[in-house]
């Protein structure tokens, strides 16, 4: 793969001052280390399932060259997503250098998955997963990307940490999918929590099987454990508590969670430490295998 430079990447996305500028450059670092361990060559064709506003898309965009392309597919309104939404953030890529190689679909992956043909030669799912609604939607998107891409690399973050630091964006996350099981609509970074080995089960029933894998460590330039543990802390999280978890002993179990966050975040303030991003785990799975398989896999908050 070609050298990919994290600031010129960043510098074509939306952004409107430096602070956002340096914000956009950990985001695109993190996701040239993990196209590193995917080793998607130049010329490629990519299927991006979950793409959002596009900081794993430009990067993709970027190393497939000019005789590649990334279609980018994510279900959410394009009105979604903070400071900038999915419409803006994507038609201003559109309109840079890298605007030829990109073409963005709206639409609920599988319909679009079970609408195509032609098969792609990679497909990615960049930390998209917890934003799917339940495991078995997770199962049935990777089942037909087993028949539309010769290749699926997957990174989601992986609930262990190598720092102390990161260990509450561990807590943030399970603290806000404990919640999230007593929602039937939501607009939550964090929906489903599936760890590393219950993505390889579920790409295992799906006919997928995993090539390689390992884990990637954020740079303190990614704020995503911060803005999770922000989100618990903030105090119209306990007003969802209080409004959409009725049982009481349920209840006090969230809540627990929460002081945990609370607790972990005041000591790393006390130590004068800022919060770190969970390590990051990645695998490339390759399909066609496994079909007709039976296997059992359990998740709690969905119904067997």
């Amino acid at each position: 793969m070609k050298t990919l430079s994290a600031p010129e990447i960043a510098s074509l996305s939306l952004h409107h001052s430096y602070m956002e500028l340096q914000v956009q450059v950990g985001q695109t670092k993190h996701r040239i280390n993990l196209l590193e361990k995917w080793d998607i060559p130049e010329g490629s064709k990519v299927l991006e399932v979950g793409c959002g506003q596009g900081d794993c898309t430009a990067v993709l965009a970027e190393a497939v060259g000019p005789t590649g392309h990334v279609t980018g597919v994510d279900p959410a309104p394009l009105t979604y997503g903070s400071p900038y939404n999915l419409g803006q953030a994507q038609a201003h890529l559109s309109a840079g250098r890298l605007g030829s190689r990109i073409t963005w679909v709206q639409a609920d992956p599988l319909d679009f998955l079970s609408s195509i043909s032609e098969p792609y030669d990679v497909a990615v799912l960049a930390h998209s997963l917890w934003y799917f609604s339940s495991p078995v939607l997770i199962r049935d998107t990777l089942r037909l990307l087993a028949r539309k891409a010769k290749k699926v690399c997957i990174a989601e973050w992986s609930l262990s940490y190598t720092t102390a630091e990161a260990g509450a964006h561990v807590l943030a996350a399970l603290t806000q999918a404990a919640l999230e099981c007593h929602k039937t609509t939501t607009t939550s970074n964090v929906r489903t929590v599936v760890s590393p080995k219950a993505i390889q089960r579920l790409a295992g029933v799906a006919g997928l099987e995993v090539i390689e894998e390992g884990l990637v460590t954020p740079d303190e330039d990614m704020y995503d454990g911060k803005w999770e543990v922000d989100a618990v802390l903030d105090p119209g999280f306990i007003k969802q508590v209080n409004d959409f978890i009725k049982d009481e002993k349920e209840r006090s179990v969230v809540m627990a969670n929460r002081d945990a966050v609370e607790a972990t975040y005041n000591r790393c303030k006390q130590e004068g430490k800022k919060i770190a991003s969970m390590d990051a785990w990645w695998g490339v799975f390759k399909g066609g295998v496994c079909k007709g398989r039976r296997i059992s896999v359990y998740f709690s908050c969905i119904s067997p």
